[in-house]
């Protein structure tokens, strides 16, 4: 009996040490924004900020200092991902074309906005569901407590950390992160 339930144990177990231990954003295909195909497999190399985004949110003003972060240290080694998401207080509403709209005009918002998807709950988008569950992401557990929440993905596609929705785009976590080598 001792056997049956030491195997049975390592048959539901090990499959999940090896998924966490190769969990990494380079699996995901999501849709961008303006609906064509977004692949994170072309990230690979580069360190990732993930962000839920609002239109109508008192941290909505974010959206210039991630454009400023984004334009600083943004190219080769460094891209922002933004996913709006509707799921506190109605703060994102707007249709696809009326939030990429409205962070061009209101924020020039340059880098990389996906379609908007639910970031908790149970229609959480699969990437969030990676973000959010150890079990997945090999890192830690998190909840996504309010807009503007931002993952920190590293080089090799691997969980970083996960800021607070008030920890600012600018802040030195971040920037200290973005200068390691």
């Amino acid at each position: 009996m001792k056997k049956i339930l030491l195997l049975t144990t390592l048959l539901i177990v090990l499959p999940l040490m090896l998924l966490a231990q190769d969990a990494n954003l380079y699996g995901f295909k999501v849709k961008a924004i303006d609906g064509s195909e977004f692949d994170f497999n072309s990230l690979k190399g580069k360190k990732i900020m993930i962000v839920n985004t609002a239109s109508k949110c008192g941290l909505t003003p974010q959206y210039e200092d991630l454009e400023k972060l984004y334009k600083q240290y943004g190219g080769e080694g460094f891209v922002i991902i933004g996913f709006p998401a509707n799921n506190f207080m109605g703060q994102e509403p707007g249709s696809n074309a009326e939030i990429i709209e409205f962070c061009q005009s209101k924020y020039g918002v340059s880098f990389p906005m996906m379609e908007k998807v639910s970031v908790k709950g149970d229609d959480m988008a699969p990437i969030y569901k990676w973000l959010t569950q150890k079990s997945l992401n090999g890192v830690k557990d998190s909840e996504v407590s309010w807009n503007f929440q931002k993952y920190l993905i590293n080089e090799d596609g691997t969980l970083y950390d996960v800021l607070s929705p008030r920890e600012k785009p600018m802040s030195e976590k971040v920037i200290s992160w973005l200068n390691q080598d």
